[in-house]
């Protein structure tokens, strides 16, 4: 029985394994080269959680561009109208500054959370991990077999039947990694627009059919090749994490005190690990566990189920390797209630109130005033005049009302436009005139005055301050006295 089995018992007669050591990285060679992992399969409570967890987000991701609400995609992401849909609720260009509030709430989140529970993002939601672990490797599994059968594989000679079956692996890659990077265009153009493209020319949208080909092929070389050397050299959080936890963050680690000094099975002395090597064998970041908490560690929990396992075939207490923190693995408490976790809390609850509030701001229009072009303003015989323009952007996606009118006008001066209420269809917009005009012999100068749009029940309203020019007024009344004028 091969010794991926999780039914085989641990073979005191074992076949000599590489075991990994502390002072390099496992999965690269001395040469600088990378060598393939096989991990092997296990079963057990984590990795039937961490399973139903991936097919979960997977689910979502995949249908999150289906699904419509308010008659968009529940997240759609459209650049071009400059748009962004979130499950009904709408930004637009002028409100993306809002999304700082997000991201810094977001990421207060991950400095609280991974204080308290270490890197299990990297393990149970991480996209890497997640197509990984529960697409590409069950590929591979599936044409090439257990992780004997690949290693015997990779290193069998080349042959047509080692031909085939890599060529059918790597195909189903190339066909998984343009199935996510249509899906994630589809994010940003519809679904319906991304079957339109689909039936055209590459030519037609060329900058899609290039995105798609490039972010295939990044994806198709990571997940076939490159794999979990982003975790470990390449991916930031790896190394923020050490900066995040103490000796009280949950992370995934060994009971030295319980299982060393290791040894056989009825060996005199021997702790309770039987040195089976199967926690080596399982990792997909092909570090020893027992070797302490290592940057290579992702939180996976391949490990403890391993562990598990053997411990509950050779008849001996589980928990060999679980999570727990650095302080509870040397045989003192947990405390989640320290200073780390009041300062990041803190934070975090000061972030999600911020943000809170910024998005609690934005209202159903964006609203702008600014000049015709061509001249500042206007001197006619009787009167100067200044002329603006109001664009109004309905942002709900259903019809809108909405009154325009002006406040803090000198008496004597004059508004024409907007009379009536303005209507507008979902998402739609209008510029109209406003001409604000004065009697010539009134004008002493500059003035400021407000523009003010507001919705019929006064639910909302929205003001802009500007100011009304003229000609120099020393100019203004020596004309008007050479004419006559009164002033």
């Amino acid at each position: 029985m091969s010794a991926e089995s999780p039914s085989s018992p641990p073979d005191l007669k074992r076949r000599p394994v590489n075991r990994p050591v502390v002072d390099s990285v496992t999965t690269i060679n001395a040469d600088g080269s990378h060598r393939a992992l096989f991990p092997a399969d296990v079963r057990g409570r984590f990795t039937s959680g961490r399973r139903f967890s991936a097919y979960l987000l997977i689910a979502v991701y995949l249908l999150l561009p289906w699904i419509p609400v308010n008659g968009y995609p529940a997240v759609f992401l459209d650049v071009a109208e400059r748009r962004f849909h979130f499950f009904g609720f709408m930004l637009v260009a002028q409100d993306v500054w809002l999304l700082f509030f997000g991201v810094s709430g977001l990421g207060f989140a991950l400095f609280f959370l991974t204080a308290l529970f270490g890197r299990l993002w990297c393990g149970w939601a991480c996209p890497q991990t997640v197509f990984l672990d529960h697409v590409y490797r069950r590929i591979e599994r599936w044409i090439e077999g257990d992780a004997p059968a690949r290693r015997a594989l990779k290193a069998a000679p080349l042959t047509i039947k080692k031909m085939a079956r890599r060529a059918a692996k790597h195909a189903l890659y190339i066909f998984a990694s343009l199935v996510i990077t249509h899906l994630f265009l589809a994010y940003f153009v519809s679904v319906p627009q991304l079957w339109l493209y689909l039936h055209e020319a590459p030519g037609e949208h060329w900058a899609s059919f290039l995105f798609v080909f490039i972010a295939a092929g990044a994806l198709y070389f990571n997940f076939a090749w490159f794999r979990e050397q982003l975790c470990i050299v390449i991916c930031p959080y790896g190394r923020l994490q050490s900066a995040l936890s103490d000796d009280h963050t949950l992370v995934i680690g060994y009971d030295a005190k319980r299982g060393e000094p290791r040894g056989r099975l009825g060996m005199p002395g021997a702790g309770a690990c039987v040195d089976c090597n199967r926690c080596v064998q399982v990792c997909p970041t092909g570090i020893d566990i027992r070797h302490g908490l290592q940057l290579e560690c992702i939180g996976c929990a391949a490990c403890v189920d391993a562990c598990d396992e053997v411990m509950t075939k050779v008849h001996r207490p589980t928990g060999l390797i679980r999570y727990d923190s650095l302080s509870g693995l040397g045989g003192g408490i947990t405390r989640w209630l320290r200073t780390r976790t009041v300062i990041y809390g803190v934070l975090l609850l000061i972030g999600a109130s911020v943000a809170t509030f910024a998005f609690s701001t934005v209202k159903p229009t964006n609203f702008l005033v600014y000049r015709m072009s061509g001249a500042a303003y206007f001197v006619g015989a009787d009167e100067v005049r200044n002329q603006f323009m109001v664009r109004l952007v309905n942002k709900r996606i259903t019809p809108a009302e909405f009154f325009v009118g002006t406040e803090g006008l000198p008496a004597g001066v004059r508004q024409t436009g907007f009379a009536a209420p303005v209507r507008l269809g979902p998402m739609a917009e209008s510029v109209s005139p406003l001409v604000v005009l004065m009697e010539r012999k009134d004008y002493h100068g500059p003035f400021k005055f407000t523009v003010k749009v507001s919705s019929p029940d006064n639910q909302f309203v929205l003001t802009r301050e500007v100011e009304f020019m003229g000609p120099d007024v020393r100019l203004l009344e020596e004309e008007d006295h050479e004419k006559g004028i009164e002033r």
